[in-house]
């Protein structure tokens, strides 16, 4: 039953979102039936409606606290930044391609639990490793609005950590992502990943990166 009540919760908010008094897009009446009529149309269950609602950003929200910790790599990651955008794309059906294309591209470059990896600590200073290669520096977090910044010494990626069921994702505009693995990858000799590139052209307001658990 809590978990229900946390998707209605979260319904309450979409509906919202729509009206345009919630979510980061500027929405109306019309855009939020279209919303509801191709988002969660298919969905038969809780599970099912809590994925779609995860792929809005903002809508589960993730506090300072709950980012500290060590998270390891578990997939691809994949959110939009709005209602609006996750309507036009097509849904939570999208954002499950998104993740299974991106699936063969990481799995390409290596990407494991055991290899892929961030430390946030307290202190505002964050330790990783993309595919083994080690990044580290500083970052902020917004608890409103998910914004995420990670600045270091090869590169400064503004993006988002948001809440999802098995634990956190950690997500930036495809084309910065491109750039933090192509810098990683470039230390192994391998330099495109084009997956990544053809969907920062096809996809208008995704957010994609890694899924990730403790």
């Amino acid at each position: 039953m809590k978990k229900l009540s946390s998707v209605f919760a979260g319904l309450s908010l979409l509906l919202l979102a729509s009206c345009g008094t919630a979510g980061s897009g500027t929405t109306n009446g019309n855009t939020g039936a279209s919303v509801l009529g191709s988002v969660l149309s298919g969905a038969a269950n809780a599970e099912t409606l809590g994925n779609v609602l995860s792929s809005v950003i903002g809508l589960d929200k993730l506090s300072a606290q709950n980012l500290h910790g060590t998270w390891k790599y578990s997939g691809p990651g994949c959110a939009f930044t709005s209602d609006n955008a996750l309507s036009r794309a097509g849904g939570e059906i999208v954002a499950t391609q998104i993740e299974e294309k991106l699936k063969d591209e990481y799995a390409k470059l290596g990407f494991k639990s055991s290899n892929t990896y961030v430390t946030f600590n307290t202190d505002g200073t964050f330790a990783a490793k993309i595919n083994g290669k080690s990044w580290s520096g500083q970052y902020t977090f917004n608890e409103k609005t998910g914004a995420l910044k990670m600045q270091g010494l090869l590169l400064t990626l503004n993006g988002y950590a948001t809440r999802h069921s098995g634990g956190i994702s950690v997500l930036f505009e495809s084309k910065k992502l491109l750039t933090l693995i192509q810098t990683m990858a470039s230390l192994s000799g391998n330099t495109t990943v084009s997956t990544i590139g053809d969907l920062s052209k096809n996809y208008d307001g995704v957010r994609i990166g890694f899924d990730l658990k403790k």
